[in-house]
C-alpha cells in the first residue's frame, strides 16, 4: 500500500481512512493492537527518543511516505522514525524469511536480537533478506525505521519457508478435539481448535479400533482446511478412536492430538457362512456342514429347508433327520450375531438318491435248533443300500373257536453286516417259523405278511427228561 506524507492540517480521521493504517491515536492515549497486527509508534526524531507523536495499528508494513509528513503535522519532513512491533505465537516455529527494504535506514530484531541492519542514509531503496529459525512459541519482532533526508519508504514481511528440503519441523499437534456421535444418522462430527502454525496447509483425520493401527479417513489426498469434519464409522458395535494431525505446506505432519472415542451401535450383519454342503447320511437324512464367517460375535445359525425356517443351531453342522428319496431339497443357512443382525444367505441343494422300493426277500435262510435256542443263518442281501436286518418269529395259535394261524412278531434288529443270529428260546419242542427281512437306508421293507418272505420252519428241541 502507499501513503504519502500528509500536510500539517491532516486529521487523525484522515489517517484512519488511509489503507494500511488501521487505527491512529494521539500519543496521550493508550493503544493496544491485537496480534498479528503491528503496533506502530511515530517519533519526531531519528533516535526513537521521547514520547511517540502518534501510535497506530498496521496490518502490514508497506509504506511510501514520499517527501511529506506521515503523521499529519506531528512529525518533521526529515529526521523522523517509526518503530513497529508485534508479539505472536509462531506455533512449532521453524525456518522463516525476513525481507526488508527501505529508504533510508531499517533494522529488524527478533526477541531483541538484531537480524537485519541497513542503518544508513541512502538516496535509493536498499533491500535485504535473511533466513532465521524461529523457535516454537511466542516471539516478538521489532522493526526500526529512520528517515533522514529526501524520499521515505519502508517495507517488511516475515514468511515461513515452505520448501520440503528446508523445513523439517513438524507442526504442533491439534488441540481441543471433541466428537459428537449421532446414532440415528451414524455420523460423527469432530471439532477442534485452529492450529497456530503460520504455514498450516490443513489437517488429516485418522481412525482405528483399539486393537488396530491408525488409518486415514480423510486428508489422504485433499487435506481438511477447516476445524470440523463429519465421518461415518461402520456401525459394528465397536468403539472407534479418532486422532487429528496437522500438516504444513512443506508436507510435515504433526504428532497426533489427544484421541477422542466414539461407541457405535451394532447394525452390521456378519458375513454369510461359506462352503455350505449337503450330503445324504446313513440314517435316511441329510447332513449340512458350513464354515463360520470371520465375525467373532456370531451366536447362531438359521437353517431353512425350501425357504422354510427349519431350525436354529449354534454349531456349523445340522442334520435333517428324514428326507424323501428321489427328491430335490434347497437348503439355506444364515448367520445371526449377538444383536440379531442376520447375514446374507448361503445356499445349496441336494437331490436324494433313494427310492421307494423295498429290498428283495432274504434267501438261503437256515434254522438249526439248539439247546440254547435257534441258530439262524442266511445269504446277505446283495443290494448296496441295506441298512438293517429284522428277525421275525411266527408261532401257531388256535383260539378254540375256529380261529387259527401263524402270528409273527419281531424279535431283533441286526446291522447290515449280520449273516447269522442266535435266538434264545426255551427248548419246548414247539414248531415255529423264522423269517429275516432286509431294510434299506430309506426304511423300505416288505411286510412280514408279504407272500414273498422266505419263512423257514423249525422244531425246537424238546425239554430234557427228568432223571
Amino acid at each position: 500500500m502507499t501513503r504519502t506524507r500528509l500536510s500539517a492540517l491532516a486529521t487523525t480521521a484522515a489517517l484512519a481512512a488511509s489503507g494500511g493504517l488501521l487505527t491512529a491515536t494521539p500519543a496521550s492515549a493508550a493503544v493496544t493492537c491485537a496480534s498479528p497486527v503491528w503496533k506502530a509508534e511515530y517519533f519526531a526524531n531519528s533516535t526513537f527518543s521521547g514520547t511517540p507523536k502518534l501510535t497506530s495499528c498496521d496490518s502490514a508494513i508497506a509504506e511510501n511516505y514520499g517527501t511529506g509528513d506521515p503523521a499529519g503535522g506531528r512529525l518533521p519532513k526529515d529526521n523522523f522514525s517509526v518503530r513497529w512491533s508485534v508479539t505472536r505465537d509462531f506455533g512449532s516455529g521453524g525456518p522463516f524469511t525476513l525481507a526488508a527494504e527501505a529508504q533510508d535506514g531499517i533494522r529488524v530484531h527478533v526477541d531483541g536480537v538484531r537480524r537485519i541492519d541497513l542503518w544508513k542514509n541512502v538516496s535509493t531503496t536498499q533491500k535485504k533478506s535473511v533466513n532465521v529459525t524461529v523457535p516454537a512459541g511466542r516471539h516478538t519482532i521489532t522493526v526500526y525505521y529512520a528517515a533522514w533526508t529526501g524520499a521515505a519508504n519502508v517495507k517488511f514481511a516475515y514468511t515461513p519457508v515452505t520448501s520440503a528440503t528446508t523445513d523439517k519441523v513438524r507442526p504442533l499437534a491439534p488441540t481441543g478435539a471433541t466428537a459428537a456421535y449421532d446414532r440415528t444418522l451414524n455420523k460423527t462430527t469432530l471439532k477442534w481448535a485452529a492450529n497456530k502454525e503460520m504455514d498450516l496447509a490443513g489437517y488429516r483425520l485418522y481412525r482405528r479400533l483399539p486393537t488396530t493401527s491408525w488409518a486415514k479417513v480423510s486428508g489422504a489426498t485433499a487435506l481438511i482446511t477447516g476445524t470440523s469434519y463429519v465421518n461415518s464409522p461402520p456401525p459394528t458395535g465397536e468403539t472407534f478412536l479418532y486422532e487429528l494431525r496437522a500438516v504444513d505446506r512443506a508436507g510435515n505432519e504433526s504428532w497426533g492430538g489427544a484421541d477422542v472415542t466414539v461407541a457405535t451401535p451394532d447394525r452390521t450383519a456378519p458375513g454369510a457362512p461359506t462352503a455350505l454342503t449337503a450330503a445324504e447320511n446313513v440314517t435316511s437324512g441329510a447332513t449340512l456342514t458350513w464354515t463360520a464367517p470371520a465375525a467373532k460375535d456370531v451366536t447362531a445359525y438359521r437353517v431353512y429347508v425350501d425357504d422354510v425356517l427349519f431350525d436354529t443351531v449354534t454349531g456349523t453342522r445340522y442334520t435333517q433327520a428324514w428326507v424323501d428319496p428321489g427328491t430335490t431339497y434347497r437348503y439355506t443357512v444364515k448367520a445371526v450375531d449377538r444383536t440379531g443382525n442376520v447375514s446374507a444367505a448361503a445356499t445349496t441343494s441336494l437331490t436324494t438318491r433313494g427310492d421307494l422300493v423295498a429290498p428283495a426277500p432274504v434267501t438261503g435262510l437256515r434254522a438249526t435248533p439248539r439247546e440254547d435256542g435257534v441258530f439262524l443263518e442266511w445269504t446277505p442281501n446283495p443290494e448296496d443300500d441295506i441298512k438293517l436286518y429284522k428277525v421275525y418269529k411266527a408261532e401257531w395259535y388256535d383260539d378254540g373257536e375256529g380261529g387259527s394261524g401263524w402270528l409273527a412278531h419281531s424279535v431283533d434288529l441286526l446291522t447290515k453286516d449280520a449273516t447269522s443270529y442266535l435266538h434264545g428260546s426255551a427248548a419246548d419242542g414247539e414248531t415255529v417259523l423264522y423269517g429275516v427281512l432286509a431294510i434299506d437306508r430309506w426304511n423300505n421293507v416288505i411286510e412280514a405278511t408279504d407272500p414273498r418272505v422266505n419263512w423257514v420252519e423249525v422244531t425246537e428241541l424238546g425239554a430234557p427228561s427228568e432223571g
